[in-house]
Protein backbone atom coordinates (compact mmCIF):
# COMPACT_ATOMS: atom_id res chain seq x y z
CA UNK A 1 0.00 0.00 0.00
CA UNK A 2 1.17 3.57 -0.72
CA UNK A 3 0.42 6.76 1.20
CA UNK A 4 -1.55 8.07 -1.79
CA UNK A 5 -5.10 6.65 -1.68
CA UNK A 6 -5.74 7.53 -5.31
CA UNK A 7 -2.65 5.63 -6.38
CA UNK A 8 -3.71 2.65 -4.25
CA UNK A 9 -7.15 2.60 -5.87
CA UNK A 10 -5.60 2.73 -9.31
CA UNK A 11 -3.29 -0.18 -8.49
CA UNK A 12 -6.16 -2.19 -7.06
CA UNK A 13 -8.23 -1.55 -10.19
CA UNK A 14 -5.32 -2.57 -12.38
CA UNK A 15 -4.89 -5.81 -10.42
CA UNK A 16 -8.58 -6.63 -10.66
CA UNK A 17 -8.54 -5.99 -14.42
CA UNK A 18 -5.50 -8.19 -14.85
CA UNK A 19 -7.17 -11.04 -12.98
CA UNK A 20 -10.35 -10.69 -15.03
CA UNK A 21 -8.32 -10.65 -18.24
CA UNK A 22 -6.48 -13.79 -17.19
CA UNK A 23 -9.76 -15.61 -16.63
CA UNK A 24 -11.12 -14.38 -19.94
CA UNK A 25 -8.00 -15.64 -21.72
CA UNK A 26 -8.27 -19.00 -19.98
CA UNK A 27 -11.90 -19.24 -21.05
CA UNK A 28 -10.94 -18.41 -24.64
CA UNK A 29 -8.19 -21.06 -24.62
CA UNK A 30 -10.64 -23.68 -23.29
CA UNK A 31 -13.15 -22.79 -26.00
CA UNK A 32 -10.46 -23.06 -28.67
CA UNK A 33 -9.37 -26.46 -27.35
CA UNK A 34 -12.93 -27.73 -27.33
CA UNK A 35 -13.51 -26.42 -30.83
CA UNK A 36 -10.30 -28.08 -32.00
CA UNK A 37 -11.36 -31.42 -30.55
CA UNK A 38 -14.77 -31.12 -32.15
CA UNK A 39 -13.28 -30.29 -35.54
CA UNK A 40 -11.05 -33.38 -35.36
CA UNK A 41 -13.69 -35.84 -34.20
CA UNK A 42 -16.73 -34.64 -36.12
CA UNK A 43 -15.52 -35.71 -39.59
CA UNK A 44 -14.74 -39.21 -38.31
CA UNK A 45 -18.31 -39.65 -37.18
CA UNK A 46 -19.67 -38.10 -40.35
CA UNK A 47 -17.63 -40.25 -42.75
CA UNK A 48 -17.82 -43.58 -40.93
CA UNK A 49 -19.02 -46.17 -43.49
CA UNK A 50 -22.40 -47.71 -42.94
CA UNK A 51 -21.15 -51.21 -42.11
CA UNK A 52 -22.92 -53.85 -40.03
CA UNK A 53 -22.25 -54.03 -36.32
CA UNK A 54 -19.31 -56.43 -36.15
CA UNK A 55 -20.33 -57.45 -32.66
CA UNK A 56 -23.74 -58.59 -33.87
CA UNK A 57 -24.13 -62.18 -35.06
CA UNK A 58 -23.86 -62.65 -38.83
CA UNK A 59 -27.12 -62.93 -40.79
CA UNK A 60 -28.54 -66.29 -41.81
CA UNK A 61 -26.91 -67.89 -44.86
CA UNK A 62 -28.72 -67.39 -48.16
CA UNK A 63 -29.48 -70.19 -50.64
CA UNK A 64 -30.57 -69.33 -54.18
CA UNK A 65 -31.35 -72.02 -56.76
CA UNK A 66 -31.94 -71.74 -60.52
CA UNK A 67 -33.82 -74.57 -62.26
CA UNK A 68 -33.21 -75.88 -65.77
CA UNK A 69 -35.07 -74.94 -68.95
CA UNK A 70 -38.24 -76.69 -67.75
CA UNK A 71 -38.64 -74.05 -65.04
CA UNK A 72 -39.33 -74.73 -61.38
CA UNK A 73 -40.30 -78.37 -60.84
CA UNK A 74 -40.61 -80.74 -57.86
CA UNK A 75 -36.98 -81.83 -58.40
CA UNK A 76 -35.83 -78.27 -57.70
CA UNK A 77 -37.82 -78.12 -54.49
CA UNK A 78 -36.39 -81.49 -53.44
CA UNK A 79 -32.85 -80.25 -54.02
CA UNK A 80 -33.47 -77.16 -51.92
CA UNK A 81 -35.11 -79.27 -49.21
CA UNK A 82 -32.05 -81.53 -49.05
CA UNK A 83 -29.60 -78.63 -48.89
CA UNK A 84 -31.61 -77.05 -46.07
CA UNK A 85 -31.63 -80.39 -44.21
CA UNK A 86 -27.88 -80.57 -44.69
CA UNK A 87 -27.39 -77.18 -43.05
CA UNK A 88 -26.52 -74.99 -46.03
CA UNK A 89 -29.18 -72.41 -45.12
CA UNK A 90 -32.36 -72.24 -43.03
CA UNK A 91 -34.45 -71.60 -46.14
CA UNK A 92 -34.04 -71.48 -49.91
CA UNK A 93 -35.22 -69.39 -52.82
CA UNK A 94 -35.97 -70.85 -56.26
CA UNK A 95 -35.57 -68.23 -58.98
CA UNK A 96 -37.46 -69.42 -62.06
CA UNK A 97 -35.64 -67.54 -64.79
CA UNK A 98 -37.57 -69.22 -67.64
CA UNK A 99 -40.83 -67.30 -67.03
CA UNK A 100 -42.85 -67.57 -70.27
CA UNK A 101 -40.06 -69.44 -72.11
CA UNK A 102 -40.18 -73.02 -70.87
CA UNK A 103 -38.64 -76.12 -72.37
CA UNK A 104 -36.60 -76.02 -75.57
CA UNK A 105 -37.92 -72.52 -76.29
CA UNK A 106 -35.79 -71.26 -73.39
CA UNK A 107 -32.53 -72.29 -75.05
CA UNK A 108 -32.47 -69.65 -77.74
CA UNK A 109 -33.79 -66.63 -75.80
CA UNK A 110 -30.43 -64.86 -75.59
CA UNK A 111 -31.82 -61.41 -74.74
CA UNK A 112 -34.05 -62.95 -72.09
CA UNK A 113 -31.02 -64.72 -70.62
CA UNK A 114 -29.21 -61.38 -70.32
CA UNK A 115 -32.16 -59.71 -68.60
CA UNK A 116 -32.56 -62.53 -66.13
CA UNK A 117 -28.82 -62.61 -65.39
CA UNK A 118 -28.87 -58.86 -64.69
CA UNK A 119 -31.85 -59.21 -62.36
CA UNK A 120 -30.13 -62.00 -60.46
CA UNK A 121 -26.89 -60.02 -60.24
CA UNK A 122 -28.79 -57.07 -58.77
CA UNK A 123 -30.51 -59.37 -56.28
CA UNK A 124 -27.19 -60.85 -55.12
CA UNK A 125 -25.62 -57.40 -54.89
CA UNK A 126 -28.46 -56.17 -52.67
CA UNK A 127 -28.01 -59.12 -50.31
CA UNK A 128 -24.25 -58.54 -50.14
CA UNK A 129 -24.57 -54.79 -49.60
CA UNK A 130 -27.01 -55.33 -46.72
CA UNK A 131 -24.31 -57.29 -44.90
CA UNK A 132 -21.09 -58.48 -46.61
CA UNK A 133 -20.79 -61.26 -44.02
CA UNK A 134 -23.77 -63.08 -45.51
CA UNK A 135 -22.78 -66.51 -46.83
CA UNK A 136 -24.45 -66.82 -50.23
CA UNK A 137 -24.73 -70.19 -51.96
CA UNK A 138 -25.87 -70.16 -55.58
CA UNK A 139 -26.92 -73.50 -57.08
CA UNK A 140 -28.11 -74.17 -60.62
CA UNK A 141 -29.23 -77.13 -62.70
CA UNK A 142 -28.77 -77.73 -66.44
CA UNK A 143 -29.64 -74.61 -68.44
CA UNK A 144 -29.90 -72.58 -65.23
CA UNK A 145 -26.13 -72.87 -64.82
CA UNK A 146 -25.72 -70.43 -67.70
CA UNK A 147 -27.89 -67.79 -66.01
CA UNK A 148 -26.01 -68.29 -62.73
CA UNK A 149 -22.60 -67.89 -64.35
CA UNK A 150 -23.64 -64.83 -66.36
CA UNK A 151 -25.11 -63.21 -63.24
CA UNK A 152 -21.81 -63.62 -61.38
CA UNK A 153 -19.96 -62.09 -64.32
CA UNK A 154 -22.11 -58.95 -63.93
CA UNK A 155 -21.43 -58.43 -60.21
CA UNK A 156 -19.45 -55.36 -59.05
CA UNK A 157 -15.79 -56.18 -58.43
CA UNK A 158 -16.12 -56.24 -54.65
CA UNK A 159 -19.26 -58.41 -54.45
CA UNK A 160 -18.56 -62.07 -53.66
CA UNK A 161 -20.55 -65.19 -52.92
CA UNK A 162 -19.39 -68.22 -51.02
CA UNK A 163 -20.22 -71.12 -53.33
CA UNK A 164 -21.33 -71.66 -56.91
CA UNK A 165 -22.66 -75.21 -57.34
CA UNK A 166 -23.27 -76.35 -60.93
CA UNK A 167 -25.32 -79.51 -61.39
CA UNK A 168 -25.49 -81.21 -64.81
CA UNK A 169 -24.41 -78.00 -66.49
CA UNK A 170 -25.71 -77.28 -69.99
CA UNK A 171 -22.85 -74.87 -70.68
CA UNK A 172 -20.33 -75.94 -73.30
CA UNK A 173 -17.13 -77.57 -71.95
CA UNK A 174 -14.94 -74.76 -73.25
CA UNK A 175 -16.86 -71.96 -71.57
CA UNK A 176 -14.47 -69.68 -69.64
CA UNK A 177 -15.56 -69.62 -66.00
CA UNK A 178 -12.72 -67.41 -64.76
CA UNK A 179 -14.68 -64.15 -64.50
CA UNK A 180 -17.58 -65.80 -62.69
CA UNK A 181 -15.20 -67.65 -60.36
CA UNK A 182 -13.51 -64.38 -59.41
CA UNK A 183 -16.70 -63.66 -57.46
CA UNK A 184 -16.77 -66.99 -55.57
CA UNK A 185 -14.84 -68.58 -52.74
CA UNK A 186 -15.33 -71.97 -54.38
CA UNK A 187 -16.92 -73.31 -57.55
CA UNK A 188 -18.07 -76.92 -57.80
CA UNK A 189 -19.38 -78.75 -60.86
CA UNK A 190 -20.86 -82.25 -60.98
CA UNK A 191 -20.95 -84.12 -64.29
CA UNK A 192 -21.94 -87.62 -65.38
CA UNK A 193 -21.12 -89.75 -68.40
CA UNK A 194 -24.55 -91.34 -67.94
CA UNK A 195 -26.24 -88.05 -68.84
CA UNK A 196 -25.71 -88.70 -72.54
CA UNK A 197 -29.31 -88.35 -73.73
CA UNK A 198 -29.81 -84.74 -72.58
CA UNK A 199 -26.30 -83.32 -72.31
CA UNK A 200 -24.74 -85.46 -75.04
CA UNK A 201 -27.11 -86.10 -77.93
CA UNK A 202 -29.51 -83.36 -76.81
CA UNK A 203 -27.09 -80.44 -76.79
CA UNK A 204 -25.15 -81.70 -79.81
CA UNK A 205 -28.48 -81.45 -81.64
CA UNK A 206 -30.21 -78.45 -80.04
CA UNK A 207 -27.22 -76.58 -78.67
CA UNK A 208 -26.00 -75.71 -75.18
CA UNK A 209 -27.33 -72.79 -73.17
CA UNK A 210 -24.42 -70.68 -74.50
CA UNK A 211 -25.48 -71.68 -78.03
CA UNK A 212 -22.79 -74.18 -78.97
CA UNK A 213 -23.72 -77.48 -80.64
CA UNK A 214 -21.58 -79.84 -78.60
CA UNK A 215 -21.54 -82.11 -75.61
CA UNK A 216 -22.22 -80.19 -72.41
CA UNK A 217 -19.93 -79.73 -69.44
CA UNK A 218 -22.44 -81.68 -67.34
CA UNK A 219 -21.67 -84.72 -69.52
CA UNK A 220 -17.91 -84.52 -70.10
CA UNK A 221 -16.73 -81.85 -67.63
CA UNK A 222 -15.32 -78.37 -68.19
CA UNK A 223 -12.00 -78.00 -69.98
CA UNK A 224 -10.81 -75.49 -67.37
CA UNK A 225 -7.84 -76.48 -65.23
CA UNK A 226 -8.32 -73.57 -62.83
CA UNK A 227 -7.55 -74.82 -59.30
CA UNK A 228 -10.51 -72.84 -58.00
CA UNK A 229 -12.84 -75.19 -59.92
CA UNK A 230 -13.63 -78.54 -58.33
CA UNK A 231 -15.12 -81.03 -60.81
CA UNK A 232 -16.68 -84.24 -59.60
CA UNK A 233 -17.56 -87.10 -61.97
CA UNK A 234 -20.47 -89.36 -61.16
CA UNK A 235 -19.70 -92.09 -58.64
CA UNK A 236 -21.80 -95.28 -58.89
CA UNK A 237 -21.92 -95.43 -55.08
CA UNK A 238 -24.24 -92.42 -55.18
CA UNK A 239 -27.11 -94.55 -56.52
CA UNK A 240 -27.62 -95.79 -52.95
CA UNK A 241 -28.63 -92.28 -51.89
CA UNK A 242 -30.84 -91.35 -54.82
CA UNK A 243 -28.46 -90.22 -57.58
CA UNK A 244 -28.70 -92.59 -60.56
CA UNK A 245 -26.32 -90.52 -62.68
CA UNK A 246 -28.96 -89.32 -65.15
CA UNK A 247 -29.93 -85.70 -65.82
CA UNK A 248 -31.97 -85.30 -62.65
CA UNK A 249 -29.83 -87.57 -60.46
CA UNK A 250 -28.08 -84.82 -58.46
CA UNK A 251 -31.43 -83.21 -57.61
CA UNK A 252 -32.42 -85.92 -55.10
CA UNK A 253 -32.98 -84.55 -51.59
CA UNK A 254 -31.08 -87.35 -49.83
CA UNK A 255 -28.11 -86.91 -52.14
CA UNK A 256 -28.26 -83.14 -51.58
CA UNK A 257 -28.29 -83.56 -47.80
CA UNK A 258 -25.60 -86.24 -47.56
CA UNK A 259 -23.17 -85.22 -50.30
CA UNK A 260 -23.84 -81.75 -51.69
CA UNK A 261 -24.44 -79.95 -48.39
CA UNK A 262 -21.24 -81.19 -46.71
CA UNK A 263 -19.35 -80.42 -49.89
CA UNK A 264 -20.62 -76.82 -49.88
CA UNK A 265 -20.01 -76.33 -46.16
CA UNK A 266 -16.62 -78.02 -45.90
CA UNK A 267 -15.22 -76.74 -49.16
CA UNK A 268 -13.22 -79.89 -49.69
CA UNK A 269 -14.22 -82.99 -51.62
CA UNK A 270 -11.84 -85.10 -49.57
CA UNK A 271 -14.01 -84.70 -46.46
CA UNK A 272 -17.26 -85.92 -48.03
CA UNK A 273 -18.31 -89.56 -47.95
CA UNK A 274 -21.47 -91.52 -48.67
CA UNK A 275 -22.68 -92.65 -45.26
CA UNK A 276 -24.17 -95.89 -46.56
CA UNK A 277 -21.11 -97.00 -48.49
CA UNK A 278 -17.53 -97.75 -47.36
CA UNK A 279 -16.29 -96.36 -50.66
CA UNK A 280 -15.17 -92.78 -50.95
CA UNK A 281 -18.00 -90.87 -52.56
CA UNK A 282 -16.16 -88.11 -54.32
CA UNK A 283 -13.17 -88.33 -56.58
CA UNK A 284 -12.35 -84.88 -58.03
CA UNK A 285 -11.40 -84.67 -61.63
Amino acid sequence: MTENPHQDAALNGLADGTIRMMWVRRLIVCCLLLASCASQTAPVAATRPATPDRLAPPPDPVLIHLPGIAGEMPIDRRLVKGLIKGGVAPRGEVVDWTRQYRGLLALGQVDHHKREAKMLADHITTIYRDDPRTRITLTAHSGGTGIAVWALELLPDDVKIDTLLLLASALSPGYDLSLAMSHTRQTISLYSELDDLVLGYGTRTMGTIDRVRSNSAGYVGFESKDPKLTQLPYNPAWIKIGNAGDHIGPMDDQFAAEVLAPLVLNGSAATVHVSSSPEKALSPR
